[in-house]
């Protein structure tokens, strides 16, 4: 019993009438003005009446307004489940106009069906409830009144208009789903822009990932070395690399963080592009691991893109060197052949295979998987292991699809 009362005493269930009995006044309305109900049968003042209704709201749908309108009292009062599934948008092509008038003509009809049942509904109520004696002047006590014994029904005939009322209500709601709804190219803009935030999310997880990660870790090898060694001097030289490191990776998160939100003139904060390479490069030295750099790209030959993913493909490279092989020479080839932006980054494995250190042995984390995304990206490739005793991460790049 409770399951059948439930949806009757929801909340739901009287927004939903509300809306229904809204369709039914504007055909209440049209219905006084013209025909009117003082000529004709029966059958042709409701034959007249629908087809004025129809006209009506097929000349009221061609405005791209009304779609809007409707979708947002939907919302309201139908209560879908999700609100995404009614859009509140504008009428933009034929299609939806054709959309919006199956909506409001069956919109209409259905209310006018819940209104014309309550009406029936409360009339027989009304003649169950008079009881007997209470018939018309001149006729004998009881005529045309119910016995007593059927007052039993007044409560099943509100019980089922109840039902009927849930049923039309979730009837409308689909039929709102289903003609309110976002058109396909509506589904589509919104299934890019989704996309797209995707893309921008993964796109700031990774420069996080780089720079504080980078960060990160020149700053617990200068600490380490500097406990380790116990030499004041070079404990001061390794408290300035890791100021240091530490200022620039605050640059890099405020970067970061302001590309979700543009500067005023609509432009975002500049971000280290290939130019950048020789401070990165200084403050690995400082962190105790020689770096041998070669960098063979002529100033303003990449494009802004590309130089930007090239210093954090770099970056990255560098950063694994000095996380899993600490103190071991590093080498850095940057050079640009046959319209390719080419990247090697190397570093000798300590022996017997393990990095020094006692680090783990390096799996292609997340850092080596952010850099074969900005590679494909970019419309290159990017290889990473052991070759001849070293670990060498390459990475090649088409000029023409980095602009």
């Amino acid at each position: 019993m409770p399951r059948t009362l439930a949806p009757l005493l929801a909340g739901a269930t009287y927004a939903r009438w509300l809306h229904l009995l809204i369709g039914w006044i504007f055909a209440g309305v049209v219905l006084m003005i013209y025909p009117g109900t003082n000529h004709g049968s029966l059958t042709r003042i409701v034959t007249v009446s629908a087809a004025v209704d129809a006209a009506l709201l097929g000349l009221i749908a061609l405005l791209p307004a009304v779609r809007r309108a409707e979708g947002v009292q939907a919302r309201l009062l139908l209560v879908p489940d999700r609100e995404e599934d009614i859009a509140v948008e504008p009428a933009r092509t034929r299609a939806d106009r054709w959309r919006t008038a199956g909506w409001l003509v069956g919109r209409v009809a259905l209310g006018s069906a819940v209104g014309f049942a309550l009406v029936l509904t409360l009339t027989a109520c009304q003649r169950l409830l008079a009881g007997p004696g209470l018939g018309p002047a001149g006729a004998r006590p009881g005529q045309g009144d119910a016995p007593w014994w059927c007052l039993p029904l007044v409560p099943l005939l509100l019980f089922g208009y109840g039902w009927l009322t849930v049923c039309a209500g979730r009837l409308q709601l689909a039929m709102a789903v289903r003609l309110l709804g976002p058109s396909p190219a509506e589904r589509l803009a919104e299934a890019e822009l989704r996309a797209e935030r995707l893309l921008e999310r993964n796109r700031l997880a990774r420069e996080l990932h780089d720079s504080i990660g980078h960060a990160l870790t020149v700053t617990v090898i200068q600490a380490g070395a500097a406990r380790e060694v116990g030499d004041w001097a070079f404990a001061a030289k390794a408290l300035e690399v890791i100021e240091e490191t530490g200022r620039q990776a605050m640059d890099d998160l405020e970067r970061t963080l302001v590309l979700l939100d543009e500067t005023a003139d609509g432009t975002a904060a500049e971000r280290p592009g290939i130019e950048h390479l020789p401070a990165l490069l200084d403050t690995v030295r400082a962190g105790g691991s020689p770096v041998d750099a070669s960098v063979e790209v002529p100033p303003g030959r990449l494009p802004g893109v590309l130089s930007r993913e090239s210093y954090r493909i770099v970056q990255e490279g560098v950063t694994n060197a000095l996380k899993y092989a600490p103190g071991e020479p590093i080498s850095v080839r940057i050079a640009v052949r046959d319209g390719q932006l080419e990247l090697r980054c190397a570093n000798p494995v300590p022996a017997a295979g393990a990095p020094a250190g006692g680090a783990a042995p390096r799996k292609g984390g997340k850092g080596l998987r952010g850099i074969r995304e900005r590679a494909a990206l970019l419309g290159g490739e990017a290889t990473a292991g052991p070759e001849a005793g070293s670990w060498v991460l390459a990475v090649r790049v088409p000029l023409r699809l980095g602009a």
